[in-house]
C-alpha cells in the first residue's frame, strides 16, 4: 500500500522515525514528506535513508511530475505525525503552502492526524475549532496521550505511541498491524485462542476501519463515592483514564458512545469530548447504576470500566462527623447493586453484548486470575477484561494489561500496551460478538 507519512516540525518528530518503521516492516511503500521546519528536528538524511525515497519539501522539486499533486492522487493513506497546532491550523484552513499541506489538499484517501503540541496550545479554542472542522470534513484526529511534554510539565498533548499511531491508522484501510515483538499481544491488538486471526486479516465489517459504524455503546468510566457526610466520601483511585480510552477508541470507529463518567479526574477528560461521545456525569454508585441503564435500554455494547463501590454507608450525615476525644469512629456499611451481574443478567436490550473489567490483587486464597475467573463466573458478562492493581500498576498508570476471560472463566485473549491500545484491542475482540448488521437489501 502507498502511504504518506507527514512529518510537521515537533519534538515528537523523532517517535516519527519508529512510525516509518513498523510501517514500512509491515509492508508498505511509504513516502515521507515533512514540513521545512520539521527537518530541524530529524534531517533529511534520517526519512530517506529508513524510507529509501527521496525526501523534499519544496513544491517546486521534481516539477516534472507534480509531485504536490501526484503525491496526493497516489497515496491510499496519509498519515500526519506529528500534527502541530500550526500545521491543523493550515491543514482547516485549506493553505498549501509546503508540500504536506498540498498533498493533503489533494488526497482523496483515508487520513489520519496525531496532534502533538503543549496542554495549552491543544486546549486553545482555536484548536479546537481547527479540529473539529477536519474532523467534519471526515478526516480522523486522533486526541492527544496526556503524560510529560517538552521540558517540565505535562498533561494532555503527548504525541501517541507509535504503534497505536500505526494500528488506527491501518485500521482506517481495513489492515492491522502485525506483531513487531513476537510476545503475543500485537502492541495493543488482542490475541484470541483458538481460531486467531492472521496479521492481515481486517477485524472490520468491511467499512474501512469503522468496524463499530451504526452501534450504540455506552462505557462507565471513572471511580463511585460513597458520601459520609457534607465534607467526606468512601471512594478508590480510579482515575477513569482506561475508560475514557475505551469511549474515545469506539467513537473512532464509528460508534455513537455514551460515556457515564463517575468523578473522572478532569486532567484526563479534557479538553472536551468528541462530537459522538456524550458524557453523563456521576457520582455515587446509585447515580451510576441508573444512569447506565438508562442507556444501555437501547445499546448495543455496555463496557463497564468504571471501579464501582462494592459497599456504602448505610447512613450519611447531615453535618460533618466530628471527632471525639480520641475516640475512633465506627462505621456501618451495606452492599451496593452489583450493577455489572444485573446488566449481563437481563441483556436491556435483545442481542446486547456486556462487558467488565476486574480490578484485582492476589491473596492467600488465589492470584488474580484465580480471582478473574471466579468473578466471571459469577457475573455472566460475555468479556471480563481482569487487570492486576497495586504496586504502581493499574490506577493512574499511562498503561495496562489485561486478560480477557469469557463467561465460563475461560481465557480468550490478553492485551498490554498503552491504554488506548488497550481499548482498542478490546474492541477488536468485541467486534466478533457483535451480531453482524442486518441487510435490509
Amino acid at each position: 500500500m502507498r502511504i504518506v507519512l507527514g512529518v510537521s516540525a515537533g519534538i515528537a518528530a523523532y517517535k516519527s522515525a519508529l512510525l516509518l518503521r513498523l510501517l514500512t516492516e509491515a509492508g508498505h511503500d511509504v513516502r515521507v514528506v515533512p514540513t521545512p521546519a520539521s527537518l530541524q528536528f530529524v534531517g533529511r538524511a534520517t526519512w530517506e535513508a529508513l524510507s529509501g525515497h527521496p525526501v523534499t519539501t519544496d513544491v517546486w522539486d521534481d516539477v516534472a511530475r507534480v509531485e504536490h499533486v501526484s503525491l496526493g492522487r497516489e497515496a491510499e493513506l496519509v498519515v500526519v505525525a506529528p500534527a502541530t497546532a500550526d500545521l491543523l491550523a493550515r491543514a482547516a484552513g485549506g493553505h498549501s503552502d509546503d508540500l504536506l499541506t498540498a498533498v493533503l489538499l489533494t488526497a482523496r484517501c483515508p487520513v489520519l492526524m496525531a496532534p502533538a503540541m503543549h496542554t495549552e496550545m491543544w486546549e486553545h479554542p482555536a484548536t479546537r475549532a481547527n479540529v473539529a472542522t477536519l474532523r467534519s470534513r471526515g478526516v480522523h484526529v486522533l486526541d492527544p496521550d496526556s503524560g510529560r511534554l517538552t521540558g517540565p510539565d505535562t498533561g494532555p498533548g503527548r504525541l501517541p505511541e507509535p504503534a497505536v499511531i500505526a494500528a488506527a491508522a491501518l485500521r482506517l484501510v481495513g489492515q492491522t498491524l502485525p506483531d513487531a515483538d513476537g510476545d503475543g499481544t500485537g502492541d495493543g491488538v488482542v490475541t484470541l485462542n483458538g481460531g486467531e486471526r492472521a496479521p492481515d486479516e481486517s477485524t472490520t465489517r468491511g467499512d474501512g476501519g469503522q468496524d463499530l459504524a451504526g452501534l450504540r455503546v455506552v462505557v462507565s468510566a471513572g471511580g463511585t463515592r460513597e458520601p459520609l457526610d457534607p465534607v467526606r466520601y468512601l471512594g478508590n483511585r480510579s482515575t477513569g483514564r482506561q475508560g475514557w480510552a475505551l469511549a474515545r477508541a469506539a467513537a473512532a470507529r464509528g460508534a455513537s458512545v455514551t460515556l457515564v463518567a463517575a468523578n473522572v479526574e478532569p486532567s484526563v477528560l479534557t479538553p472536551s469530548a468528541p462530537d459522538d461521545v456524550v458524557v453523563r456525569p456521576v457520582e455515587t454508585t446509585a447515580e451510576l447504576r441508573a444512569a447506565v441503564r438508562e442507556a444501555a435500554a437501547d445499546a448495543d455494547v455496555v463496557v463497564m470500566a468504571a471501579a464501582i463501590a462494592d459497599y456504602r454507608p448505610s447512613t450519611t450525615a447531615e453535618h460533618k462527623l466530628k471527632k471525639s476525644d480520641g475516640a475512633g469512629l465506627t462505621l456501618e456499611l451495606v452492599q451496593n447493586p452489583d450493577v455489572l451481574a444485573e446488566l449481563a443478567a437481563q441483556r436491556l436490550r435483545p442481542g446486547q453484548v456486556v462487558v467488565g473489567f476486574a480490578a484485582e490483587t492476589g491473596d492467600g486464597t488465589g492470584d488474580v486470575l484465580d480471582h478473574g475467573r471466579a468473578k466471571a463466573i459469577r457475573k455472566g458478562a460475555d468479556l471480563l477484561a481482569v487487570n492486576a492493581v497495586g504496586g504502581g500498576r493499574g490506577f493512574g498508570t499511562p498503561d495496562n494489561e489485561v486478560t480477557l476471560l469469557d463467561a465460563t472463566g475461560a481465557e480468550v485473549g490478553r492485551a498490554a500496551g498503552s491504554k488506548d491500545a488497550v481499548a482498542h484491542a478490546l474492541w477488536d475482540a468485541v467486534v466478533r460478538l457483535v451480531p453482524p448488521p442486518v441487510d435490509s437489501a
